[in-house]
Formats: structure tokens, sequence, C-alpha cells
């Protein structure tokens, strides 16, 4: 069969036309370009992973896991991430689409498991989306308590309807601003990102000096053995620790997903994304260095291992530690938090945009705001989806929030790996042209998914008993197991449904499978 190559009416987008007219490659879907640069989509990015959030969420799960190798396990799941990152720069740079895992995992293995990998981003952003509302919820009500002097008015978000109606609030406010395209979205996000860099700054000072000062009842000295990644005692340790440090990493690929609405397309979104990882790796460890030494890891009083500080540590630490400051840190966590819902929205909703613009979804799914430029539709369902999933899993489980975090990592090495593993075969008959090609598109690529396929298997097989995360099961199947398997698939099952209702994509018809010789970015 004879092809041509079409140069599409979007920069740097190319379409392939078989002899019978069917467009095969990656087309400009109505998005309106050169909204953000460099600096803009690192923020985005560093709003979207949330640091404070994801520390107050994670540090304490992470420290039951590993106990003092906090650090090392950190530092060892920021490997793969990186790694992950090199090959999402090399997609990028051939096939800029916001479909990202969905369009490239397409291209490269085909669409059922192109699909999937959709499915896979998709689901994590709904868990995050409606695991951030949670968190909210709960920093709103106690900066209510904090600001007004009434220790009652935390309280309040124990009463499961009113904490259901609250979050449900918060996921229509990240909607409404998400609706009005990326420039509303970019002067909301470098305040409230400025803001809570500045806090976790201060947080760190402060937390310093409590420890060396002996004011701390449980600190610790500090302890380079805290880095060394040999002393997790077990590999079952090793992986729960990995999934959810991978976590508090996941978000800098929505650098990627507004790639076709930055200046400077694939190059600025490229960048973009491994900044953001680099520059969160460094105030994390910041931050887990001056927490361990100020909280310790014991399960009294502010230890992290206390189970009553776990599911929220900055909530517990920010009294003791910065006094009457302490509602800095609790203003912070509400806007990283805030912030990190309404930019992380733009991930899904254009996934699903790319994923309705190539007849994965139904049509609906491709339309886009002609006044903002933005994916109405789209969006409007991610947060309706994300705020459903957080009322339901509220009525089944108190402990919802830690539980989807477990449930989370899976998700992310679910679809992080297929990326990676998509970029080798994508680029296979280039890896060995070069030794920058070989590095870049087998090594580094093959070696972060591997790693995240392995955490992804062991993690599930631990996940099946019920004492995995909270304790919470259903017909004696750990909810962590139930969350991340069962959404996985889930997924399944709807493939196979649009399979039957949508059949063009899934004959490829409108995303060929290919290598870059059939499609040639301008």
């Amino acid at each position: 069969m004879t092809h041509t190559i079409r140069q599409s009416s979007t920069p740097g987008h190319t379409s392939v036309t078989d002899a019978a007219g069917t467009r095969h490659g990656i087309t400009g879907k109505g998005l309106k370009g050169g909204q953000l640069g460099l600096l803009a989509v690192v923020v985005l990015g560093i709003s979207s992973v949330a640091p404070a959030y994801s520390l107050t969420s994670s540090l304490g799960p992470a420290v039951s896991a590993v106990g003092v190798q906090l650090p090392a396990i950190f530092i060892i799941a920021f490997i793969p991430m990186i790694l992950v990152a090199f090959a999402y720069r090399e997609l990028n740079a051939d096939s800029p689409d916001s479909g990202t895992t969905f369009t490239w995992a397409t291209k490269a293995f085909g669409p059922f498991v192109g699909w999937m990998g959709g499915w896979g981003l998709l689901a994590a952003n709904i868990i995050v989306l409606s695991n951030l509302a949670g968190v909210a919820v709960d920093f709103f009500y106690l900066f209510l308590a904090q600001v007004f002097g009434n220790p009652e008015l935390a309280d309040l978000t124990s009463n499961k309807a009113l904490n259901i109606a609250t979050c449900l609030v918060f996921v229509a406010l990240a909607v409404w601003v998400s609706y009005r395209g990326l420039h509303a979205t970019k002067l909301v996000q470098y305040s409230m990102v400025g803001f809570q860099i500045v806090v976790l700054a201060v947080f760190i000072v402060m937390a310093v000096a409590h420890a060396t000062s002996g004011d701390s009842p449980t600190a610790i000295s500090f302890s380079w053995d805290w880095f060394n990644p040999a002393k997790i005692e077990s590999f079952e340790q090793f992986t729960a620790g990995m999934s959810l440090a991978v976590f508090v990493y996941w978000g800098w690929d929505v650098c990627l997903t507004v790639n076709e609405e930055t200046k400077g397309g694939k190059g600025t979104a490229g960048k973009a994304g491994t900044t953001t990882a680099i520059a969160v790796l460094g105030l994390y460890i910041a931050v887990i260095v001056a927490t361990m030494m100020v909280a310790g890891v014991g399960a009294d009083s502010i230890g992290l291992n206390n189970p009553d500080n776990q599911q929220n540590v900055f909530a517990a630490l920010a009294s003791p530690v910065m006094g009457p400051l302490a509602i800095l840190m609790s203003l912070a966590v509400l806007s990283g938090t805030a912030s990190s819902l309404q930019s992380t929205m733009a991930s899904p909703a254009r996934s699903m945009l790319a994923m309705g613009h190539y007849g994965a979804l139904p049509a609906r799914f491709a339309t886009v705001s002609k006044r903002f430029g933005s994916p109405g539709y789209a969006t409007l369902m991610a947060g309706l989806i994300s705020g459903g999933f957080y009322a339901i899993m509220k009525v089944v489980s108190e402990n919802v929030l830690n539980d989807t975090i477990m449930a989370l990592g899976l998700m992310i090495c679910f679809y992080y790996a297929l990326t990676a593993f998509a970029c080798s075969w994508y680029f296979r008959h280039s890896l060995f042209s070069s030794v920058r090609n070989f590095l870049m598109r087998l090594l580094f690529p093959v070696l972060g998914g591997l790693v995240l396929t392995v955490v992804f298997f062991q993690t599930a097989v631990d996940s099946w008993a019920p004492e995995f995360g909270s304790g919470s099961e259903i017909f004696g199947v750990g909810l962590v197991f139930v969350l991340g398997i069962g959404i996985l698939a889930l997924g399944a099952v709807f493939m196979l449904i649009m399979a039957r209702l949508r059949p063009g994509f899934f004959r490829g018809e409108t995303i060929r499978k290919d290598t870059p010789a059939l499609v040639v970015p301008e």
C-alpha cells in the first residue's frame, strides 16, 4: 500500500494518508497554541506534582514501609522517573500530541494497547483528582479552625455529607478555571505555586532549628545512613516504599499534555518535563530530611509512625514546628492542593480530547470551546467522574485517602512503563544508529520501564491482602488491589464496548501502527 505524508495545519503535526484517503497520523484538535512558555509549563508541572500535598499524604505511609531509609527510597524512585522522562521527550519530539501515552502507545503497539495506556493515564488522574479534593477539604476546615480559634471547626471534615459536599464545590471551582483555558490556569498557578514553595522553605528552616536546638522530644540526629538503600530490610518493603515514592513524583507529565498549546511546542514541553522532575527531587529531599530530624520515626507525639499523624503529616507537625506560623502551612497545603486540583485537570481532559478526536471515545469528547480554546466537554466529564469517584469511595471506606494513594502507584507504574517500552519499540529501527539514540531510546527507557513493571507486579501481589494499606477490604480482598487492578480490568471492559461501538479507531483508521519512517515531524 502506498502512503503520502501530508503536513497538518497545526505546526509540528503530520498525517499519513493511504491510497483510499484514510488519515493515519496525528493531527491538530483546535486547541489554542502559543499560550505557555517554558517557565509557565514548569510551574504547571510543579503544581500538578503538588509537593506540599504529595508529602503530607505520603510521608506517613512511606515511613511505615521503609523507616529511616525514607530519603534513600525517594532517590531510588526518582531514577525510573527521570529515565521515563527521557522516553517522553523522545516521543514528544517525534509526535507532539495531547494524547501522550494513548497516542504514542497506539503508534507503537496498536490501538488496543494504546487504548489501555490512555485508560491507565485517565484512571490515575481521576483517582488523584478525587484525592486532591479530599485533602483540600481537610485543610480547608483546619484553616477555618485556626483562623477563628475554634478547634471544633476542624472536626467538620468528619461529617461525611458535609465533607462530600465541600469536595464537590472544590471540584466545581477547578473545572470552572480549567474550562476557561490555560491563560486563566497560568494566572492562578504562579501565585499558588510560589506561595507553596516559600512556606515549605520556611518549614525546612524551622524544623532543622527545632531539631538541633533540642526543642523537639522526638528529634533524631541527621545520618548519612538514611540514604543507604541496602538497609531496607525486605524486597516487599522496598516495593511498597517505591510505589508510594513514585506517586510523589507523578504529575510532571502534564507538561507534555499541553504540548500543542506551548510556545516552542515539542521543545518547550520536553524541557519542562525533565526540569520539573529535577526541581521536585531537590525540594523533596530537603523537606524529608528536615521532617525526619524534627519528628523522628517513632509512634509517639509527632513521630512519623504515629497512626494519628500518618494520613496528614503537616497537619500534625505544623503547630509544633512553626508555632503561630502554622496557619501558613495549612494555607500552603490548601492552596497547593487546590492549584494541583485545577492544573491536574488539564491532563485527563486533554487525553480524553485526543481519544475523542481519534475516535477511541464518543465524538463529544473532541469538543473544543470556541471562546476559550479548551477541551470543554472533556473537562466537565473529568470533574464529574472525579467528584463522583470521591463520593463513592468516601462512603465505602473512611480510609479512602491512604488506599487511593497506594492504588495510584499501580496506575502510574502501568502507564509510565508502557510509555517507556513504547519509546524503544517505536524507534526500534534507529536504536543503534548513534550512542545518543542507544541511551535515550533503548537503555534508559527500558531500564525505567522494567523497574516500574517489577514494582507494579509486586505491589499487586502484596495488595491482595487486606492488611496492605489501611486494612479495608471487599469480600476479603484488600481495597488497594480492588482499586488498582479492578479499575484496570474495568478499562478492558470499556475498551471492548468502544471497539464494538466505534470500530474505526480499533481498525487503525485514525492512528496507524507505524515507525518514524512513515511519520516525519516538521
